[in-house]
């Protein structure tokens, strides 16, 4: 039976009850039973949205989407190491979080919620800022002063309330919880259905490879909308038996910011307080992740690991795949840099995410 669930209590709720979290404050959980069928996608357009029987929206008349999705896979060299490069950049707005933004508001849509709010580093509010705008839903954006100004231009003309929070992304995040009293939390991180839309990155790499899992991913991972996303699409692809195991799922933290880093090497069963500093990978510098202990879990699942890298490794990534013909933001950069500090085996099929366009983040020389 298809439900949300909580984390916490166990209790059960209709993918059609207007919640984001449970009445104990729980995390939710998203039970679905995802219908994948290889016959059914030879006719379909190359969107995300060929996924249909995969994705938990009713009614296709809820759908609110440009057609995003089924970014290029393309192979390249960095370092003499032979990857796999998957251009998420080139979204509409720029970003990943595109995928989840068009699965969550088509939900939100389905739901007859015309307010809404999300806090933000930047590429997260931009996405919910323009799928709200085509869904003609009322959007509020909290995002910490700091924010890159190219993103909070970006939300502004996409005709969100933009609200900028003095402080670190947790003063924001405590910002747009209390506006979440009165109106819905479109949270990228909290609210379950936005993982239903970033999970069809797994199912787009399935079938750029030939219907084949890589061995390898290694993922840019703050609060862990993609990592989350990327396992359970890959879980969704293994009860359908497409594939025979998960890809190995490698995290990857700024050292200016490594809460995952810590928990995963020091086998710790909570968050470590740390000192957050100010890092180029914006977009993974999250002191407190919600989801942490299921990241972990997902790592720990898959034979994975967690690997943290520094401004001078990012800036130094960012430049190389630049010369490539890559123009991404320092956040996808970490990949890069990940992947020099990580010994692949013979013939490994290592697929990088690039997790935003550079045009959104051009301010650090």
């Amino acid at each position: 039976m298809n439900h949300l669930l909580c984390s916490k209590c166990n209790q059960t709720y209709s993918l059609d009850k207007p919640i984001w979290k449970c009445d104990c404050n729980g995390l939710l959980n998203l039970e679905f039973r995802a219908i994948i069928n290889k016959n059914d996608l030879k006719n379909r357009p190359p969107n995300m949205w060929r996924y249909r029987e995969a994705i938990p929206v009713n009614n296709n008349e809820n759908i609110v989407s440009f057609k995003e999705g089924f970014t290029p896979l393309v192979d390249l060299n960095i370092s003499n190491q032979n990857v796999k490069i998957k251009l998420e950049q080139l979204f509409i707005t720029g970003t990943f979080k595109d995928r989840g933004a068009s699965v969550l508001l088509s939900k939100i849509k389905e739901l007859n919620i015309n307010n809404i709010v999300e806090d933000s580093s930047g590429n997260a509010g931009s996405a919910i800022a323009a799928y709200s705008a085509r869904a003609g839903i009322n959007c509020d954006i909290y995002v910490p002063s700091s924010t890159s100004p190219a993103k909070l231009v970006q939300i502004v003309r996409y005709g969100a309330t933009l609200h900028k929070i003095n402080g670190n992304r947790e003063d924001t995040a405590k910002a747009a919880m209390k506006a979440a009293q009165t109106h819905y939390y479109a949270s990228h991180y909290y609210n379950p259905f936005f993982f239903q839309g970033t999970k069809t990155i797994a199912y787009e790499i399935w079938e750029q490879l030939n219907f084949n899992a890589p061995d390898t991913m290694i993922i840019p991972a703050g609060n862990g909308t993609l990592l989350l996303g990327t396992y359970t699409g890959f879980e969704d692809l293994l009860k359908n038996n497409l594939i025979k195991k998960i890809p190995r799922l490698i995290a990857v933290q700024s050292d200016r910011c490594d809460p995952l880093y810590k928990m995963f090497h020091e086998k710790l069963d909570m968050l470590p307080a740390i000192e957050k500093k100010t890092t180029l990978a914006e977009g993974i510098a999250i002191r407190e992740p919600v989801r942490a202990s299921q990241i972990i879990q997902c790592i720990k699942e898959t034979r994975g690991t967690v690997i943290k890298v520094h401004d001078r490794e990012i800036e130094a990534s960012l430049i190389e795949v630049s010369k490539k013909g890559i123009y991404v933001e320092p956040t996808s950069a970490t990949v890069i840099a990940a992947l020099k500090k990580y010994n692949p085996e013979k013939d490994e099929i290592i697929v990088l995410p690039m997790t935003g366009h550079g045009l959104k983040c051009s301010n650090i020389f």
